[in-house]
C-alpha cells in the first residue's frame, strides 16, 4: 500500500469520527513529508501498521488526546481484519466438492 494514499485514508477518518485538530495536524505533517519525492517510493502493510507508526510518534505518546483518537483508529482496522481473517478461514474450512474424475475411480475399484 502507498504510504500517502494510507494517510490520506486515516486522514478522512479521523474527520468522519470528529478526532481533534492536534490528531489532524500530526497526520497532515506526517503525510506532507511522505509526499515529499525522495519518499515517493514508500510504503506500508497495511493503513494498521500506519497507525501504529503514528501512534508511536512523540505526539501522539505526550497527548492523550492524539493517542484517543488514532487508538479508537487501530481498533476499528483491527475488528476490520479480524473479521477478514475469520472469513477466509470459513472458506478454507468449507469442504470442497470431489472431482468427476475421483468419482469414476471409486466406481471403477468397486467393480
Amino acid at each position: 500500500m502507498n504510504v500517502v494514499d494510507g494517510l490520506k485514508e486515516i486522514r478522512s477518518r479521523l474527520v468522519e469520527n470528529g478526532a481533534s485538530d492536534k490528531t489532524i495536524t500530526l497526520v497532515d505533517g506526517v503525510l506532507k513529508r511522505a509526499s515529499l519525492p525522495g519518499a515517493a517510493g514508500a510504503s506500508a502493510n497495511s493503513m494498521l501498521q500506519l497507525t501504529r507508526m503514528l501512534l508511536r510518534t512523540p505526539v501522539a505518546a505526550d497527548d492523550a488526546e492524539v493517542y484517543d483518537d488514532l487508538i479508537q483508529i487501530e481498533a476499528g482496522l483491527e475488528n476490520r481484519a479480524a473479521e477478514i481473517r475469520q472469513q477466509r478461514a470459513e472458506e478454507e474450512a468449507r469442504p470442497m466438492p470431489k472431482s468427476k474424475k475421483f468419482y469414476k475411480e471409486q466406481k471403477s475399484k468397486s467393480h
